[in-house]
């Protein structure tokens, strides 16, 4: 079975939304902020423990870019979670953490 099997082949240009969603989400670490915040808020360094090898560079961009997004906000406390959009994204992704596991 080929990929052209499976996607559906487009004959315009994706929304620029769309485009937009797709950047976002292929840079590195934003899919494992999302699947981290999931559960519940963060605090930075605690986020920072769980991502391993993410810098705490890389990490700071991606979480502002994430709430500049409105997908995370930063709380009070200096801890970060996931706004309606942001569990909304979560709950579209559970198939692909599901096909991930198989």
């Amino acid at each position: 079975m080929s990929v052209r099997d499976v996607v559906p082949q487009r004959r315009e240009d994706p929304d620029p939304e769309v485009v937009a969603a797709m950047d976002l989400l292929g840079q590195r670490w934003v899919l494992r902020i999302v699947w981290e915040l999931g559960p519940g808020s963060l605090g930075f360094l605690e986020l920072r423990r769980r991502m391993g090898n993410c810098s705490s560079s890389v990490l700071a961009t991606r979480l502002a870019q994430l709430v500049e997004k409105g997908i995370a906000r930063k709380l009070p406390d200096k801890q970060y979670e996931l706004t309606g959009r942001g569990e909304a994204l979560g709950r579209a992704l559970r198939p692909v953490w599901a096909w991930a596991a198989e």
